[in-house]
């Protein structure tokens, strides 16, 4: 019997015909749709969550655990890498060993690795566990979508990409929140125990409710996946030591090498049968310009983001719980708004909603712009509704362009790549706020200042902030390239 407050949520849904959510009798139990989709949300939003919860809880963690803030970061930098890297095969190991095995296998080890986390006595042990929970995030991301796909006839996915798009769309910046008041007032483990009752939720409704589907023919291509993963890891490790120690002849030589390995990675795909990346997506034109706009959006959107929490701690000297306070109220709004969206695009297609949306989020990093450094607060919540709104608008469309744009074959390998594009943004974010804004101010006070264990004063003020003005307009570019990849991508005709 599931709680009262949950089921009055779940009947204020409307989705329409096979993916209503009515009662079938008096006993409140709901029709498998239903179910399917508090499935689907439970599970990405845990992911999206864990992406961000431990960025509050970092200073505690460094202190408790003895460790370096240059190792500790790690704690996040691993979690995102694995994510990113993982995403690449899993989609299309779940097309070989069918979805349901994968997403569930994903939810059982990520409440695992969850626990693991929570009970870790050293930081290298929480990285260490930090990989697996990652390992099972990449699996449930990678599969989410073409579960949705498979489940749901192309003029319904919209509305459903809607609801699942609150946990990609909210799950970051709750995942702020609750680091912020979990280790404020009971504890940095219980950002990871939290975990546990939520996964085994979310793992009995899989269990029951996800289709178990039949294999489908495909192939895993481990070359293509090593040498891609090889070039992620090199670079992204050279670009995490960028942004906090500065360019070196080490990270000179990672860089170096991960840029080789790309071009290894792209001699493999021109030769072996089943590529990573089959020729036939770069073909379909709304489907290839959906992924690389989802990406763009990603890299710019949470730098943005990271860029205002450093300007919250640094500048106007608030708790790193208090600034994200402030940011909440938008992202309440879009999670509110997302299945409206999602609705919408299943009438009108996805091209005008995530052009739309994207350029909403333009507007409200230029609202930011405006911000000084004795600015009024209200401007921060004022941006904030429009990054809400304008990523309801964004995430369900493109979502669902991208998984009905993709042939049925394919489906698995193009969730994945979807998600893989998404968390390689999400990784880069975090380099480009801290090493955009660090331009100003030593690096090593801009990323004290983004850890919540450092504040600015006298001149240095001034001069971050101007480090904070060019982080932005950086961003604003990149969401401008993403609305335009979204708007040139061509129109669709869901009816068909």
């Amino acid at each position: 019997m599931l709680d009262k407050g949950v089921i009055n949520i779940f009947k204020s849904m409307r989705l329409n015909d096979r993916i209503s959510l009515p009662f079938l009798n008096e006993n409140d139990r709901m029709d498998k749709d239903s179910k399917l989709i508090i499935a689907l949300l439970t599970a990405v939003l845990m992911g999206a969550v864990d992406s961000t919860i431990v960025i509050l809880a970092l200073p505690t963690i460094t202190v408790q655990l003895n460790a370096p803030l240059s190792v500790s970061i790690w704690i996040i930098m691993i979690y995102l890498l694995v994510i990113a890297v993982g995403t690449t095969q899993l989609g299309r190991l779940g097309d070989l060993l069918t979805r349901k095995k994968m997403f569930n296998t994903g939810i059982a080890l990520f409440t695992i690795g969850s626990a693991l986390c929570g009970a870790s006595a050293s930081i290298f042990e929480l990285i260490a566990f930090r990989v697996l929970q990652g390992s099972g995030a990449a699996m449930i991301q990678a599969n989410s979508g073409a579960i949705v796909a498979d489940n749901f006839p192309p003029n319904k996915r919209g509305r459903v990409f809607g609801y699942t798009s609150v946990g990609y769309n909210s799950g970051a910046m709750i995942g702020i929140i609750l680091g912020g008041v979990i280790t404020t007032f009971i504890g940095w483990r219980y950002i990871f125990y939290i975990n546990v009752p939520i996964g085994a939720f979310a793992l009995y409704y899989a269990l029951k409710y996800v289709k178990r589907g039949s294999p489908i023919a495909n192939k895993l291509d481990l070359p293509g996946a090593l040498s891609l993963g090889g070039a992620l890891i090199l670079i992204s490790y050279a670009a995490t030591d960028i942004s906090l120690h500065g360019v070196d002849l080490f990270n000179e030589i990672l860089i170096v090498l991960g840029v080789a390995t790309i071009f290894l990675f792209l001699y493999i795909e021109n030769r072996v049968k089943n590529p990573l990346l089959p020729k036939k997506i770069f073909h379909i034109r709304i489907l290839s310009f959906s992924i690389m706009a989802s990406f763009f959006q990603s890299l710019g959107f949470l730098a943005v983001v990271f860029i205002i929490i450093m300007y919250l701690q640094g500048i106007r000297g608030l708790t790193p719980f208090y600034s994200s306070l402030l940011l909440l109220p938008g992202y309440v709004v879009g999670s509110v708004l997302g299945p409206v969206f999602g609705r919408l695009t299943d009438r009108i297609g996805s091209r005008i909603p995530a052009t739309l949306g994207l350029s909403i989020m333009a507007v409200s990093v230029l609202v930011y712009i405006t911000l000084t450094v004795v600015s009024p607060l209200y401007v921060i919540l004022v941006a904030s509704f429009f990054t809400g709104t304008g990523s309801s608008m964004f995430f369900p469309a493109n979502n669902s362009a991208v998984m009905a744009n993709s042939p049925r074959e394919f489906y698995g390998m193009t969730s994945g790549f979807l998600r893989t594009m998404s968390n390689i943004g999400m990784l880069g974010s975090f380099v480009l706020a801290i090493s955009v804004a660090s331009l100003s101010v030593p690096r090593s006070v801009a990323f004290e200042v983004f850890a919540g264990i450092g504040k600015l004063l006298g001149n240095v003020t001034t001069e971050f902030m101007a480090g904070v003005h060019a982080a932005l307009y950086v961003s604003l570019i990149i969401l401008i390239i993403a609305a335009f990849l979204s708007f040139v991508r061509g129109s669709e005709h869901r009816s068909e």
